[in-house]
């Protein structure tokens, strides 16, 4: 390649993640993050109008800053995002996922390195229809994890992904 070309561009993974995942990411992200910050500005807010009245006219404003439009963008912002950025593909000697919302991570791992697929599925996910491939692969940059994938998808890739890297010769078979 000469100098002056620049590096070919990774095309992104051509299979989307279920349409579900935005509601089970956003049902995480009230769950985990922004219901607790929603609740502790309306305590707070609640305490300063029992106890301090004084305090709301600074403490209001700062309580919108500082909680109320963080945990409500988090809320909003977040599982939109990361949907658009989450995919995954399965191709003749590799496993290529895209994922995040904030930090994209692409990882490519060759067929060839996979010691073992598993499928997870925790409660929250069960109650979307949702589940989560992980693929292990013989490397210290960790595993493979596509998330929010249907029941029925999750399982057709586990069993692809497991018939394919058995049909590989390689170094982690």
């Amino acid at each position: 390649m000469p100098a002056h070309a620049a590096p070919p561009l990774l095309r992104p993974p051509r299979h989307r993640v279920d349409p579900r995942a935005r509601r089970w990411w956003t049902a995480q992200a009230f769950w985990t993050l922004s219901g607790p910050m929603l609740l502790t500005a309306v305590v707070l807010a609640l305490l300063s109008v029992l106890f301090f009245p004084g305090a709301l006219p600074w403490l209001g404003p700062l309580l919108m800053v500082t909680l109320v439009l963080p945990g409500l963008g988090y809320l909003f912002v977040m599982p939109r995002r990361r949907y658009s950025v989450h995919a995954w593909e399965l191709g003749s000697g590799a496993v290529y996922a895209a994922s995040g919302w904030f930090w994209h991570k692409r990882r490519i791992a060759p067929l060839s390195r996979v010691q073992t697929v598993d499928t997870v599925r925790g409660p929250l996910q069960r109650r979307y229809g949702l589940a989560t491939v992980t693929v292990t692969t013989a490397s210290t940059a960790g595993d493979i994890k596509i998330a929010g994938l249907s029941d029925a998808d999750a399982e057709e890739l586990a069993r692809r992904v497991g018939q394919a890297a058995q049909a590989v010769p390689g170094d982690a078979a």
